[in-house]
């Protein structure tokens, strides 16, 4: 915007201020000229109005009743040009001037108002060349940001600097909030209660909405018809055009983003299913090799194996969200956490697989407990809505090795099938099944015999020297073997019930053999 006094350092002796007076740093919103009593109907309020004086001419009273008109159309100045009507500046016109709060400013004898015109419009364009160049400055920024590591916070702070006051992007997913600067974090409730708002209404762009007696304006960031998050912004003031230009360039980078994000999880989830298949299968040695090629997080060791029941048109993601809220069986631990942050999930005959990793589970909370609440706040939908059936029910089995998943799968499907409508059950795996799944992951190790190496450490009651002696090796190769033989299928073979039920399904295994 122009001010009065950028336009009298443009023109110079051409625009004078009123003896005595300075000009103000006021912006105006053009420049008009009027001859008439009442301009206001051609006027839209911020501008400064060029006249000769006629309407000044007639009595103070008069005068006094046209800045009023004047100060009620919001009129910023008043340019009174000297010489067709008057050489000098009548103190009745100053006087209601003032009471109307308008700024009067000379224009010289002699001087074209076209003179005033074409120096504010002079200013005009270079402002907005200016302000153009400003915004693409800033958008260039923006987009440097959105490179770096922490896109989204770098993205998010520079636009609150660009507007000069804050911003936040709530994913709609209820992910984690950016919010800039931090000291609007408490705004996040509020913001993050008005997007869930917008997104149930459906709005399809911008809104406006006042928070704590400001203007906050939320852009819904689309992929599509998706809306995968909302952009809030506090300026404190009215946005201009090229605050728009920033805050759309914002937006498309938060979009471009979230693309990538879907991308990445879409990819993850596909090569997860995938490493959860072959584990589901008895293919370990093939899973751990599977998930360090492609970049999947380290295997756990111990893992609990949770299946949930889908009927048709249940969504995976929102049926594993929605089982860690089921009624649950007395002992069961907290898995939500867990639940969320796993990409060791398949689904194969409308039962979804979760491999859950031991480490990070927790106790389950109470219901209507805290947990509860935060779900409910953001947006998780719970059992019985139209993203999950009312026919959702889970079973979660013992701790058990990766190797001795295959073996507990048909136990585990049978009491997913069987739980009721609404309940988390517990699978207590049999210490037989348990056995026959080491055997089976000891018997498929490819690097060496560990299945004979275990058969003769057991042979031996656990003495170093005969079963290295039954095994033609030296101890050291021994020890290291069955270390490997330990860390694979998840166990102390010290223990005497693991030895005991481990030596029994070796020799079943024979037998077995043997008969075929």
């Amino acid at each position: 915007m122009i001010s009065l006094l950028q336009l009298g350092a443009e023109l110079g002796q051409e625009l004078l201020p009123c003896p005595g007076a300075e000009f103000s740093a006021k912006p105006v919103t053009g420049v008009h000229i009027s001859e008439l009593e009442d301009p206001t109907a051609f006027l839209d309020g911020g501008e400064l109005l060029l006249t000769t004086g006629m309407p000044f001419t007639k009595s103070a009273a008069l005068s006094l009743a046209y800045m009023k008109r004047l100060g009620e159309k919001d009129i910023r100045a008043v340019g009174l040009g000297l010489g067709p009507w008057l050489n000098q500046v009548p103190g009745h016109v100053l006087v209601a001037s003032r009471a109307a709060g308008i700024e009067l400013v000379i224009v010289p004898d002699g001087v074209p108002f076209q003179h005033v015109s074409r120096a504010y419009w002079r200013l005009s364009t270079r402002d907005d060349t200016t302000n153009l160049m400003d915004s693409l400055g800033t958008q260039t920024a923006l987009a440097r940001a959105a490179m770096r590591p922490d896109a989204t916070s770098a993205v998010v702070r520079g636009l609150a600097q660009a507007l000069g006051g804050w911003a936040a992007y709530l994913p709609a997913d209820a992910g984690t909030e950016t919010v800039w600067p931090t000291s609007a974090g408490s705004l996040v409730a509020d913001l993050r209660a008005e997007s869930m708002r917008f997104n149930k209404a459906g709005v399809p762009s911008a809104a406006t909405f006042e928070l704590h007696g400001q203007p906050v304006v939320l852009y819904p960031i689309l992929l599509g018809a998706r809306i995968h998050g909302f952009l809030c912004i506090g300026s404190g003031r009215t946005l201009t055009k090229a605050d728009r230009q920033i805050i759309m360039t914002v937006s498309t980078l938060l979009a471009l983003r979230a693309r990538q994000r879907e991308v990445v999880v879409g990819t993850t989830n596909a090569l997860g299913a995938a490493t959860t298949k072959l584990l589901l299968h008895g293919q370990t040695e093939a899973a751990h090799m599977v998930a360090e090629d492609v970049g999947l997080p380290e295997l756990p060791t111990r893992v609990r194996l949770l299946g949930i029941r889908l009927s048709t048109g249940d969504d995976p993601v929102m049926a594993a969200r929605a089982a860690v809220r089921l009624a649950a069986d007395p002992g069961l631990p907290d898995l939500g956490a867990t639940v969320d942050a796993c990409v060791l999930r398949h689904v194969q005959d409308s039962i979804l697989y979760l491999v859950l990793p031991a480490s990070g589970i927790g106790n389950r909370p109470k219901v209507g407990g805290e947990s509860l609440e935060q779900d409910a706040l953001l947006g998780i939908s719970p059992p019985g809505d139209h993203e999950v059936s009312g026919s959702l029910a889970a079973a979660l089995g013992d701790l058990v090795s990766l190797g001795e998943i295959p073996g507990n799968l048909a136990v585990l499907r049978r009491a997913v099938l069987q739980a009721p409508d609404g309940r988390l059950v517990a699978v207590g795996a049999s210490d037989d099944a348990k056995a026959a799944g080491w055997v089976r992951l000891l018997a498929g190790y490819p690097r060496a015999d560990l299945l004979g190496t275990v058969r003769a450490y057991l042979g031996a009651r656990g003495t170093w020297e005969d079963a290295a002696r039954a095994l033609g090796i030296h101890r050291n190769s021994l020890r290291h073997r069955i270390s490997v033989a330990t860390t694979l299928i998840g166990v102390d073979l010290d223990d005497p019930d693991v030895a005991a039920h481990l030596w029994l399904a070796m020799r079943d295994g024979e037998l077995g053999t043997r008969q075929r």
